[in-house]
């Protein structure tokens, strides 16, 4: 299952995070964009439960993150 994870960060915080995030096993990619959302984030885990714990027991609690929007994949 494939999503892209938007990131809103608090200012002064994108580089930290985008760090953070790579580090996530499932993320393929993340990089910091100039505008809203702060960073942009490829993800690709085996299910909706592997997602869900990604995005919000591990990218949302990352110090600085201000906020996520999740995008599914169409394949």
């Amino acid at each position: 299952m494939k999503a892209y994870v938007l990131v809103n960060v608090r200012a002064g915080k994108a580089r930290h995070v985008v760090d953070k995030v790579r580090q996530i096993e499932g993320v393929k990619s993340a990089n910091a964009c100039w505008g809203r959302p702060d960073v942009f984030t490829l993800v690709d885990v085996p299910s909706e439960e592997v997602l869900a714990d990604t995005v919000l027991a591990e990218i949302q609690n990352i110090d600085g993150v201000e906020s996520t929007d999740t995008h599914l994949v169409i394949e």
